[in-house]
């Protein structure tokens, strides 16, 4: 029995072997034959021939992250459709419906993100100023 799936799964086996030993092969070449030299220059950033000024930790705020993620879901759900719209005469009408729905779950979630204020990016502060003035 074991010697059936053996013979049945021999090419999985082989292709997982080759990788583990591809990899190994690259790590050992990059540490048999990459640098040695240490020094304040070799841990300095290239970046074009420019020298880099200030400190790369800075901080963001969560907005830009809620955006990125924002843009990854619905460039997501854009697939979806994407792929709806090329079987659109396969799936018929249970199809449409079907699409219908998820744009309309689609939309009712931006109506809610907008809502809780997710896609206002002024501070609360000016906010309320700005509806005060008029």
């Amino acid at each position: 029995m074991i010697v059936e799936q053996v013979a049945q799964h021999w090419a999985i086996t082989l292709f997982v072997l080759a990788v583990f030993g591809l990899c190994a092969f690259m790590i050992g070449a990059a540490s048999l034959l990459g640098g040695r030299a240490w020094g304040h220059k070799k841990d300095t950033p290239y970046e074009s021939g420019i020298v880099p000024a200030g400190d790369a930790h800075q901080r963001f705020s969560v907005k830009f992250y809620l955006v990125a993620m924002l843009f990854v879901i619905f460039d997501v759900e854009a697939l979806y459709l994407f792929a709806w719209a090329v079987s659109v005469r396969e799936s018929g009408w249970a199809g449409f419906v079907e699409a219908s729905i998820f744009i309309i779950v689609l939309l009712v979630g931006l109506v809610y993100l907008n809502r809780i204020g997710a896609l206002t990016w002024a501070p609360r502060k000016r906010i309320k100023r700005e509806t005060e003035k008029t």
